[in-house]
């Protein structure tokens, strides 16, 4: 796999999280239009992403990182475990 910029990045990381929900989550009906990326940077020949959905609830997001020198795609999937409030130290 070759990167070819931010753009085709990003597109390929939200390609592989719909491909994500329909092997693991073949319940959850996504497409390319519930995935939004949440932050993404590049550093060197390496890219990195957070990539999430509009599906309510879900509390899914994924992590995608570009080994350039590999020309390697990584992909770690995360669930919201909690959500708590603390207002005193």
């Amino acid at each position: 796999m070759i990167i070819t910029g931010m753009a085709h990045f990003e597109s390929v990381a939200q390609k592989k999280l719909v491909e994500w929900y329909h092997k693991n989550r073949p319940e959850v009906q996504i497409d390319l239009g519930n995935v939004y990326v949440v932050w993404t940077c590049k550093t060197l020949q390496n890219y990195k992403c957070l990539a999430s959905t509009t599906i309510s609830g879900d509390g899914i997001y994924a992590e995608y990182t570009y080994n350039g020198d590999k020309q390697e795609l990584y992909e770690d999937v995360y669930g919201k475990l909690t959500n708590t409030c603390h207002t005193e130290e």
